[in-house]
C-alpha cells in the first residue's frame, strides 16, 4: 500500500465518523439535547476529511514497472507533456488524473490453439504462398511501451493499441513477407530470412507508432491437409529412394570386395609361382655349379680309385701283372694299352 492509498484510507474513516456525529447531532436536535461538543467534533472531522482526501487525491506514487501520463484539465491539450516516472508525485486535486502504462514486455500471441493467445479460437494467420499454397502461421510479438513517447501513445491509441495496432500489423506484416516465398522456402531455406524480413518491418511500424520492438518469435507453420498430406507421400518416396541407393551401394561394395578378394588370390598364386621358379632356378644353378667343381676336382687316380670301388662290392684283392697298370681297361682307356 502507498502513501496515496494511505491518506484515501484514513480519509474514508473520518468521512464516515463525520456522517455518524450528523446522524447523532440529528438524533439529539430532535430530543432537544445540547450538541456542542458533537458540533465540534463534526467540524474537526469534515475538516480531516477534506484535507486528506485533497491531499490523497493529489499523491499519486509510480511503480517500479509503469508509466504515468497525466490527463489535466489546465492549460491546453488536455495531457501534461512530459510523462511520470517511477516514484512520488504531486498533481493538482481534482483537476488532474493519471493513466498508467505498464513499462514491462508485453507479449501478444496469434496462435491456432484455443486458450493459448489474446483471441479466443483459431487466431493463426493465412496465408496465401508465392506458390499458391495456404499454410498458417503461429507466431509471438513481444515488445514494450516507449517510456519517452508514452504520452503520444496515449494520444493516439489511449489503451486500444494492442487490439487496434499491434495484432493488426503483426497479422498485415506478416501476411505480405510470407506471400513472398515458396511454401518449400518458408518450411526450411527461407524461413530465418523470412522472420528476420518480419522482425525489421514489425521494428520501424512499432517504432512510428511509440512502441518498441523486442523480438519476434515465428513459433508454427502449418500446411493445408491436402498439402500435408503430398508432402508426406513426397517423404516417404524419398526415403525409400534413398533406401534403394543404399541397397545398390552396398550391392557395389560387396562386388568391390569379392574383386579385390580375388585379385588378392590371383597375386599370391603369381607370387608362389615365381618363388618356385626362382627357387628351381637357383637349385639348377646350384647342381650346376656342383658339377662343374666336381669336374674341376677330378683326377686320374681319382678316377681309377672310384672305378675300382664301383667293380663289386665283394672284392678284396686285386692282381696286377707287371707289365700292365691294371686287370681291366680304365674308362674312356684304348684296350691292350
Amino acid at each position: 500500500m502507498n502513501i496515496s492509498s494511505l491518506l484515501q484510507g484514513i480519509a474514508s474513516f473520518a468521512w464516515i465518523g463525520f456522517i455518524g456525529i450528523l446522524v447523532a447531532i440529528s438524533v439529539r436536535a430532535s430530543r432537544k439535547q445540547p450538541v456542542g461538543g458533537l458540533s465540534t467534533a463534526a467540524i474537526v472531522l469534515i475538516v480531516t476529511a477534506l484535507l486528506l482526501t485533497t491531499i490523497g487525491a493529489g499523491i499519486v506514487f509510480i511503480e517500479p514497472d509503469e508509466l504515468g501520463v497525466v490527463v489535466t484539465v489546465l492549460g491546453s491539450g488536455g495531457i501534461r507533456s512530459d510523462p511520470l516516472d517511477s516514484g512520488l508525485h504531486w498533481i493538482v486535486p481534482f483537476a488532474e488524473r493519471v493513466e498508467r502504462y505498464p513499462r514491462t514486455n508485453q507479449t501478444y500471441t496469434l496462435s491456432s490453439t484455443p486458450d493459448e493467445g489474446q483471441m479466443q479460437g483459431d487466431d493463426a494467420i493465412q496465408v496465401r504462398t508465392m506458390d499458391g499454397q495456404q499454410v498458417y502461421i503461429d507466431a509471438s510479438v513481444i515488445y514494450a511501451v516507449d517510456p519517452l513517447k508514452v504520452v503520444q501513445l496515449y494520444s493516439t491509441w489511449r489503451f486500444s493499441y494492442e487490439d487496434l495496432f499491434v495484432r493488426t500489423q503483426a497479422r498485415g506484416v506478416i501476411r505480405d513477407a510470407a506471400s513472398q516465398y515458396g511454401v518449400e522456402e518458408i518450411v526450411s531455406t527461407k524461413r530465418a530470412e523470412m522472420a528476420d524480413s518480419i522482425t525489421q518491418e514489425l521494428a520501424r511500424t512499432f517504432a512510428e507508432n511509440n512502441l518498441i520492438l523486442r523480438d519476434f518469435v515465428l513459433r508454427n507453420i502449418r500446411f493445408s491437409d491436402e498439402y500435408a498430406a503430398a508432402v508426406e507421400q513426397k517423404q516417404i518416396a524419398e526415403q525409400l529412394a534413398q533406401q534403394a541407393a543404399f541397397v545398390v551401394e552396398q550391392k557395389k561394395q560387396e562386388a568391390e570386395q569379392a574383386r579385390q578378394v580375388a585379385q588378392g588370390q590371383a597375386d599370391a598364386q603369381v607370387i608362389a609361382a615365381k618363388g618356385e621358379a626362382e627357387a628351381l632356378l637357383i637349385q639348377a644353378q646350384a647342381e650346376a655349379e656342383a658339377n662343374r667343381l666336381l669336374a674341376a676336382s677330378l683326377t686320374p687316380e681319382l678316377i681309377q680309385y672310384q672305378y675300382i670301388l664301383n667293380l663289386a662290392p665283394g672284392v678284396q684283392t686285386i692282381f696286377v701283372p707287371s707289365d700292365q697298370q691294371f686287370i681291366l681297361p680304365l674308362p674312356g682307356s684304348a684296350v691292350g694299352q
